[in-house]
């Protein structure tokens, strides 16, 4: 499987309970309270009813899709623009934790904030604790049907909360909600009048970009902090394999690494050679400024902390794997609590990572390779025959890898209009973003200092200047957009 779309949060949202002045007719609301309530930030939860197939007329189930909405910006009078966050994949209340500055925006130009939840993550399950068990079910987990959800909505948001106004709609999202929010604005230009798509990577499909070029931007951003450490990790590697192939050499690395249970098989070997390598693609995306705890607790410029252990050559097979463990320990045990180290464990254990490897297995097939030269990790080759046979032993379904480009136009966006895409370079997923404008009104911001969607976290002292500029200027764009839209 490829590697995960991340969604990384940071300021907290908690549940509004005052009167705000207007009503929502014919939503069933309930109220939720978070685990921490150190922003201010304040959502209400409502439940929309949704058809289970937009697109045919024989399955009329139904379900129910939750939304957070906060209304406290909005002027006195009412009226002023709504900001809808296009869920991605995992709990909407992860998303409402992520999106600092839509909050802060919304603040300033008095917006309506909304965080609609993505079918088949979260509470939005079509058929409950069912809806992963039968592929006649499962099949309904699409992009395409998402994004009839988001607009549906949208449908219902301006004919019933605002009867005989003009209400600009516009879209935010983060790396696959990102993509969303770009091919919302896409296909259905009317619900949204722009979007904001931050480290959105819509070209990241077959024949459109390098399959090696997520895995070469992982160790420039490595090289960025220490081309020393990079040399180390690309090295490692074959020091590994030759342990790897006596029991003797297995119990070395269990013993090296502390882990929790003993390398015993060569499907074991494949197993923490994957969390490794996932283990340094994670830290690429988290490469933020300042301490962060997502993924896990970790300093700021956690690949700088990383890098302090494999910061000169080794030239001993025990010291590399060694100084390879603290490395890896400081990402898993920064805190000091772990007795030991869990190669099954997944930093994206908080996000639908069964609904997201469904979707990798049908029409989101991401290809990834690396050739040990160009990157720091093995050379593998993009094998999608082998890549199929996984999907259809795992959910009987064949993927359908050029599916996205056919659907959402690949490179030929062109007619599209009022969309942000924003990247930071130090994020591996830059590598199949937007980094060049293609219109006047398909805007690429490149932060070069940026890790994962950066410019969508809270503002923060730390901040690089280029991500400041980035927000400056997409406030610049949405607030042109919401004035184009009441001319």
């Amino acid at each position: 499987m490829p590697a995960k779309l991340i969604l990384l949060f940071l300021s907290f949202c908690v549940v509004f309970t005052e009167n705000e002045g207007f009503r929502f007719p014919h939503m069933k609301n309930s109220y939720l309270k978070s685990n921490n309530s150190n922003s201010g930030y304040f959502y209400k939860t409502f439940y929309f009813k949704q058809k289970v197939d937009h697109f045919g007329f024989n399955n009329n189930d139904e379900f129910e899709q939750r939304y957070l909405l906060y209304g406290g910006f909005r002027p006195p009078q009412g009226g002023g623009p709504v900001f809808f966050y296009t869920g991605n994949e995992g709990d909407i209340t992860l998303f409402c934790n992520n999106t600092g500055f839509m909050w802060e925006l919304a603040r300033e130009l008095k917006a309506m904030v909304i965080f609609g939840e993505h079918r088949y993550y979260g509470q939005s399950l079509p058929y409950g604790n069912q809806s992963f068990k039968d592929p006649t079910k499962l099949q309904y987990l699409t992009s395409e049907q998402a994004l009839a959800d988001f607009a549906v909505f949208i449908d219902y948001l301006r004919s019933e909360w605002y009867p005989r106004q003009k209400v600009p709609v516009i879209a935010f999202g983060g790396s696959y909600g990102g993509m969303l929010s770009a091919w919302f604005r896409m296909k259905y230009p009317h619900s949204v009048q722009g979007a904001l798509a931050a480290s959105a990577p819509i070209w990241q499909f077959t024949d459109l970009v390098d399959c090696g070029a997520f895995l070469k931007t992982v160790t420039n951003t490595f090289k960025h902090h220490n081309p020393t450490c990079a040399e180390n990790i690309r090295n490692s590697w074959m020091i590994i394999n030759k342990a790897a192939t006596t029991e003797t050499g297995r119990k070395t690395i269990t013993d090296t690494f502390k882990l929790c249970k003993p390398l015993q098989s060569t499907e074991d070997v494949g197993t923490f050679k994957a969390w490794l390598q996932e283990t340094w693609v994670d830290l690429a995306m988290v490469d933020y400024p300042y301490p962060s705890n997502f993924l896990e607790p970790l300093p700021a410029w956690p690949i700088k902390e990383v890098c302090s252990y494999l910061s000169k050559p080794l030239t001993t097979d025990a010291s590399l794997l060694y100084l390879v463990y603290e490395a890896v320990n400081m990402y898993y045990n920064y805190t000091g609590k772990a007795s030991c180290l869990d190669i099954n464990q997944e930093a994206t254990q908080a996000l639908g990572t069964m609904g997201w490897d469904y979707q990798a297995c049908t029409e989101m097939v991401m290809p990834t390779c690396s050739n040990g030269k160009d990157d720091m990790f093995e050379p593998v080759e993009w094998d999608y025959d082998d890549y199929a046979k996984g999907c259809q032993k795992q959910w009987s379904v064949t993927p359908r890898p050029m599916w996205p480009i056919i659907q959402y136009g690949g490179k030929n966006i062109t007619t599209a209009s009022n969309i942000i895409f924003s990247n930071g370079l130090l994020d591996p997923w830059s590598s199949g973003g937007v980094t060049e404008s293609l219109s006047a009104s398909l805007t690429a911001i490149v932060i070069p200092d940026g890790a994962h969607h950066l410019d969508l976290r809270s503002t923060n002292k730390n901040d690089p200047k280029d991500v400041t500029q980035a927000r400056l200027k997409e406030k610049e764009i949405i607030t042109q957009w919401i004035k184009d839209f009441y001319k």
